[in-house]
């Protein structure tokens, strides 16, 4: 049976509840906490992109080609289309020679609204630049061009970079990454299901680099860094993932995917967590995840009024009045 995860009120009554599963995995892979089935394969989806940005920094390929925190952020990111994410990415591949031309991810309006706005305000349309997933199909085109390769294709799970970020994906988590399990994620690139505990513990892994060789391990603390210092560049503009980071800093690197799910990982304690909210809501996702991050930081992060905030989302109607919220349904 499915549990609740999260539920919407209005009034003094509960007028919605999502359902959904989370767990908490430590390093070594045991399960210190869980709600719901914590094996269902489940889609990732962008929780896992800096699991995809190992290669670009273990190879040596983003200090070749001068990648810092904020481009690096990037290639962790589902950026919102501001301005600073665009000309990140723009960077990113100047510093490979190439240009938004070579971007297979496909093209859509900034995400947030103010930037689509301006944008809109110029008498211009959106380029592939715009698109949240831009910066990480930048890191892929960058390590393709530090390679020798040709980047044409990279999207295909038959391509040389795809094929290696893919190897990363299964070393990081554990679970096999096949056509068995393949999807194809919203950016065009391959997405595959695995279970929610696999996940959690690949952010473990991320987090602590237990388990994780020297290289893979230095690469997941170079990420980690990169986020830490530029969070505005892995969401945007009230994001959850940059709200949180931005108070928190290193004790957490968090990461959304589309359609409800969240990942974590909490360096200090070792421990990853994946949330998946099962009818694909990002509100519950969040405050569930909000809800265990204070269950289970260290005591000087647990108090952190940011924090508290995100377990809680207040709803107000067009004239902004509060008539209810969104909770973690569980203590």
């Amino acid at each position: 049976m499915d549990t609740i995860i999260a539920e919407a009120t209005r009034g003094d009554r509960v007028e919605s509840r999502h359902a959904g599963s989370a767990v908490v995995v430590d390093a070594a892979g045991r399960v210190v906490f869980a709600l719901g089935d914590a094996e269902r394969p489940t889609y990732p989806r962008s929780a896992v992109k800096s699991f995809l940005a190992l290669p670009l920094v273990e190879s040596g390929a983003a200090a070749r080609l001068g990648l810092g925190d904020e481009e690096l952020a990037l290639a962790c990111a589902s950026h919102t289309g501001e301005p600073a994410h665009v000309a990140a990415a723009s960077r990113m591949l100047t510093r490979a020679g190439r240009d938004a031309a070579c971007l297979e991810c496909g093209v859509h309006w900034p995400v947030d609204d103010g930037a689509a706005r301006a944008l809109a305000g110029t008498g211009q349309g959106p380029s592939a630049l715009h698109n949240n997933c831009s910066g990480k199909h930048a890191g892929f085109i960058c390590l393709a061009c530090d390679r020798g390769q040709d980047s044409t294709g990279y999207i295909h799970p038959e391509h040389p970079i795809m094929r290696e970020v893919t190897a990363a994906l299964a070393d990081v988590t554990g679970a096999p990454h096949g056509p068995d399990n393949r999807g194809i994620d919203g950016c065009s690139i391959p997405t595959y299901a695995i279970p929610l505990r696999a996940l959690a513990h690949g952010f473990a892994r991320f987090g602590s680099g237990v388990g994780l060789g020297a290289e893979r391990a230095r690469a997941a603390a170079r990420l980690r860094a990169a986020v830490a210092a530029a969070p505005f560049m892995v969401g945007g503009t009230n994001r959850f993932d940059t709200v949180l980071m931005q108070a928190l800093g290193p004790a957490v690197f968090s990461k959304m995917g589309a359609e409800g799910i969240m990942a974590a990982a909490l360096p200090e304690q070792g421990l990853g967590i994946a949330v998946k909210c099962h009818d694909g809501a990002p509100r519950a996702a969040e405050v569930a995840m909000a809800a265990l991050l204070i269950r289970f930081l260290g005591p000087e992060n647990r108090d952190n009024m940011v924090l508290a905030g995100l377990t809680r989302h207040s709803m107000r109607n067009w004239n902004g009045m509060i008539v209810g919220e969104v909770r973690a349904a569980f203590a």
